[in-house]
């Protein structure tokens, strides 16, 4: 039996939209999800604040602690950690914490750090005004850098019956090497000969 080529035509036709479509899906599903993650805290992502909006926040006689972890990849070759072990704070108080990364290797790297608190229900409350996470991270060989997060605690976490009894909560960052290199290829090699300071923030 001969099948109409027309009709076989169709289908693939068919089938390469409905794949085209799952593809798009896919990719549109990585900024979906992130979208729904920084609007609900899910999965312990933090929040972020301008500085207009952290000034106006009443802060609370309440304390919390907050604890701080660093690290990288399997076979990225920086240092990273955090300066500090815990911060000691009042809910609502803006306060700024440093890590410090090194690049071990002799040639430029650009990295980006993904993040996570826990518990996770805390993300919600945990408000970065500036963050080194926002952006990429270009080191040059051997460079060493302190960077800084400026934060706070939302006070809006005590009207929380979930997260109310919260005493302290783990800000957590893991360096990656980012896909895009450009900026390691493209950047003027500068001298590393002691510590440079990223931080641009003020309380």
């Amino acid at each position: 039996m001969q099948r109409d080529p027309r009709r076989n035509r169709k289908v693939a036709a068919y089938a390469a939209a409905f794949a085209a479509f799952m593809l798009a899906m896919g990719f549109a599903s990585v900024p979906l999800y992130r979208m729904f993650c920084q609007v609900t805290g899910f999965g312990g992502t933090t929040q972020r604040a301008n500085a207009a909006e952290a000034a106006k926040v009443q802060v609370a006689d309440q304390r919390i602690s907050v604890r701080f972890d660093g690290n990288v990849e399997n076979g990225m070759p920086w240092r990273f950690g955090p300066e500090q072990v815990t911060q000691e704070m009042r809910i609502g108080e803006r306060k700024i914490a440093y890590f410090t990364a090194e690049n071990l290797s002799d040639h430029a790297i650009t990295g980006i750090a993904s993040f996570n608190v826990e518990p996770d229900l805390a993300g919600l409350y945990f408000k970065k005004i500036q963050c080194f996470c926002f952006n990429q991270q270009t080191l040059q060989p051997h460079e060493k850098v302190r960077m800084p997060v400026l934060y706070y605690v939302d006070p809006a976490i005590l009207k929380d019956p979930e997260s109310a009894a919260t005493t302290q909560i783990t800000l957590s960052y893991t360096f990656h090497i980012s896909a895009d290199q450009s900026a390691a290829k493209s950047a003027p090699v500068k001298a590393a000969s002691k510590t440079l300071d990223r931080a641009q923030a003020a309380r």
